[in-house]
């Protein structure tokens, strides 16, 4: 089975349904037809159209995911959430492309949700990667019925026509697409094995995909006019803003005084929620006519709480259970589960074990979690910006206990959402008020202090890394350890993989550990920490596991190299031999470990690693790793640069430098925008940015306290993409990889000591340059 058609059974096992395998189907409807997939990424699958799903004004549509308007404009169907991604830009061009459209008359819809578009989820860098496939199929078929209905109408054969910028061209005579449609009216009908024979254009002939053209979604976010979801509106509604709990789970409200919030100006009542869904428990919230009216009330309503079993949980418990969790060697699921892995350590001169821990990390996305609901026309609503619809429906269905029917996602611009709008746990209790009203519209707004507080942080976790060296400094068996909370496991347990032992796991807590490396046999362990998972929801948050799991096997690597007196570079590309599963496979790991090598190569080309001269405790320090996950590889080589300053402990980043192979590269653009962002983000998470769980919640609640990068720390970048015609693999997140191992080992460059917590702060600095001169 496939990965996609694995996304697709574990879609139908979250919500309860059998697997199905349908044949795909093409209605002919008036004057227009379409077709559709049941599901992402599984051209053979179907769902039936209604009529009523047609455009308007006598558009031609292929596909559900295109459609072209008699005055010859395209409009994309997207799924995917906006958030400053341009992942609108990146989609429609593939479709545009293969059907060989004018880009000057091409606009996106970013739709609402509709059992028709299948799964519904932007995270993970898949948009691309799940979309390609499917949307070049699209293009083509609009494409071939163009190109036949062109011809007709110009009176000759198909095969004397060609398709360009939204034309069909027969010698000297050209006709429209939008003649066509208006003229035609096509109706066009593919079976099955019609479909799989599309003819698709060789990468030689794309015009637009690898081009620089203009992004169909900036210009409505610099005038002004694109609507996010915290800008939504509706007549008559009121806000609300919530009193939160003491604990996420288990807290019970005792008493609630709202004497002192009367005296707010504008505030009508306080509501304590009763969910279902067990998403908000303990909440009450607070309604007032504005949402200046609701902070106040609300700060000034008095609740008394019995707090849940986890109120005096602090980070270090939690990291402790993940070290006992890590020694006690029945638990876990079992990723790589090589035989032969305790003889090969057995065998070894000398077993190398390393520790490495990683804080909690906060998302603080520029617009705070937000959403407006209301009951209209029989409908549940809720308007807001989401990064995985079909995830959250369900749980909105379930606290309001109405069937998933009922209810609608309305679609909106996201300020950010790294992760943390793949849960959509904020718009339940949006959608709870609501209905204590009677199904009145409110629109739920959360300040940066609620926001923080039920923010599905990146769990904190803890890595024992181990390894059977020779004398020679050959590695003949590893073992990886990862304790951590896993988001997938609290949130969408039907979607796990399952390891080599059988058991289930959170692949998104584990990614980045199960490496290309040739070093014997393998275990590879991912720990749910169950301790994380009852003190806060676990969230997914930008690169997630392989934003730690880099930071360990790389580090370790570089220990390694040093302590047996090797060249790191040298060191890695001796490990990456393209052998048995490493060798890869089509169509998403064509060439395995070898293009991983060729990235490292090309970097170490760049910034001159071993070669440069460079000021006293300033040093550059390498990395490499495979972006996300094992399936679907975004090849990553990352550099830094760094500054020691002895006497203050301050690391600065003077530079970084990354070389990716990410398949074919759709915008280019987009692409750079993505990994500088990503690296800027591995940045902060490296140096500046994290918190601690105390009494039960997250320490920092404001950005008063919490530092992430800041514009004056952004150092100096070089980016590179190596060509490729292979398929397109993920962006959104492989920049974050290896930039925490790069400054890591660059420190250790620079003035001899290793870090293995992060962030690194100039305490840790000081602390280990003292026991150092102490040794």
């Amino acid at each position: 089975m496939g990965k996609l058609e694995r996304i697709a059974a574990r879609q139908d096992r979250a919500a309860g349904r059998g697997p199905t395998r349908r044949g795909f189907l093409l209605t002919a409807m008036g004057s227009a037809f379409m077709f559709g997939f049941a599901r992402q990424g599984n051209a053979t699958q179907v769902y039936p159209q209604a009529a009523g799903n047609l455009p308007a004004g006598g558009a031609f549509e292929p596909t559900i995911w295109c459609s072209i308007a008699p005055d010859g404009w395209v409009n994309v169907n997207v799924i995917r959430a906006e958030m400053g991604q341009h992942v609108g830009t990146a989609l429609a061009r593939i479709i545009a492309d293969e059907m060989e459209a004018d880009w000057n008359k091409v606009k996106i819809t970013y739709v609402d949700t509709d059992p028709k578009w299948g799964l519904m989820i932007t995270g993970g860098s898949w948009s691309v990667w799940l979309t390609w496939d499917q949307f070049r199929q699209a293009g083509a078929a609009a494409r071939t019925v163009m190109v036949e209905e062109g011809a007709r109408l110009l009176g000759v054969a198909p095969s004397a026509c060609i398709a360009r910028n939204g034309q069909v061209i027969a010698g000297k005579r050209s006709i429209s697409y939008g003649e066509i449609v208006s003229r035609a009216h096509p109706t066009r009908t593919f079976t099955p094995d019609e479909m799989a024979k599309l003819p698709l254009k060789p990468s030689s002939e794309h015009r637009l995909i690898r081009r620089e053209v203009k992004a169909l979604d900036i210009p409505s976010k610099t005038d002004g006019t694109a609507i996010y979801g915290i800008d939504a509106k509706l007549e008559g509604m009121v806000y609300a803003r919530p009193k939160m709990p003491p604990t996420r789970y288990g807290s019970k409200v005792v008493s609630v005084d709202d004497t002192e919030a009367k005296k707010v100006k504008g505030y009508i009542r306080y509501i304590v929620l009763d969910d279902p869904s067990n998403t908000v428990p303990g909440w009450v919230a607070v309604l007032a006519s504005s949402y200046p009216a609701a902070i106040r009330a609300t700060d000034a309503l008095k609740v008394t709480w019995t707090p849940g079993k986890t109120a005096n949980v602090t980070e270090q418990d939690i990291i402790e259970h993940g070290r006992k969790q890590i020694a006690e060697k029945t638990g876990g699921s079992r990723i790589f589960n090589d035989a032969g892995v305790d003889e090969a350590l057995g065998k070894a001169d000398k077993v190398v074990e390393r520790t490495y821990t990683c804080s909690s990390v906060l998302h603080y996305q520029l617009e705070p979690m937000n959403a407006l609901a209301r009951l209209h026309e029989g409908k549940w609503e809720v308007h807001c910006g989401n990064q995985w619809q079909t995830l959250f429906l369900p749980v909105i269905a379930k606290a309001l206990q109405v069937p998933e029917s009922d209810v609608v996602m309305r679609s909106y611009l996201l300020g950010g959402g790294f992760g943390r709008r793949l849960n959509g746990d904020y718009a339940v209790p949006a959608a709870l008020i609501s209905k204590a009203l009677g199904g009145k519209p409110v629109k739920l707004v959360f300040t940066r202090s609620d926001d923080v507080l039920f923010d599905s942080i990146r769990s904190p976790s803890i890595q024992t890394v181990r390894a059977g060296v020779n004398k020679d400094g050959s590695i003949n068996g590893w073992e990886h350890h990862a304790s951590a909370g896993w988001p997938t496991g609290v949130m969408a347990a039907a979607f796990m993989e399952k390891g080599e032992d059988g058991k289930p796991y959170d692949q998104f807590a584990i990614a980045g550990a199960d490496h290309w490396y040739d070093v014997g046999p393998i275990l590879v362990r991912a720990l749910d920490n169950d301790l994380a998972d009852a003190t806060f929801r676990p969230g997914w948050l930008r690169s997630v596991s392989s934003g730690w799991t880099p930071w360990a096997h790389e580090s370790f690597l570089d220990e390694l190299a040093h302590d047996y007196g090797k060249d790191p570079v040298d060191f890695r590309l001796g490990l990456l031999t393209c052998k048995g599963r490493n060798a890869g496979s089509a169509p998403n790991s064509v060439g395995g470990a070898s293009r991983q090598a060729n990235v490292l190569k090309k970097l170490v080309e760049k910034c001159g690693y071993g070669k440069v001269s460079l000021p006293k405790d300033t040093a550059i320090g390498i990395a490499t790793t495979f972006g996300q996950e094992r399936n679907m590889p975004t090849w990553t080589a990352g550099a830094a640069q760094v500054h020691v300053d002895r006497e203050t402990g301050v690391v600065t980043c003077q530079k970084i430098w990354l070389v990716l192979d990410a398949g074919t590269i759709i915008d280019p653009d987009g692409a750079l925008a993505q990994t500088e962002g990503g690296a800027l983000w591995g940045l902060s998470m490296a140096l500046f940015e994290g918190t601690e769980i105390e009494n039960g919640n997250v320490r920092d609640r404001n950005l008063n306290t919490y530092t992430p990068l800041r514009i004056t720390d952004v150092p100096d970048m070089d980016i590179e993409f190596l060509p490729s015609t292979e398929k397109p693999m993920g962006l959104g997140e492989p920049g974050v990889t290896t930039i925490a191992p790069a400054i890591g080992n660059a420190i250790f460059n620079a003035v001899g000591v290793r870090m293995r917590h992060l962030p690194v702060r100039p305490a840790d600095i000081l602390k280990a340059l003292k026991e150092k001169g102490n040794a």
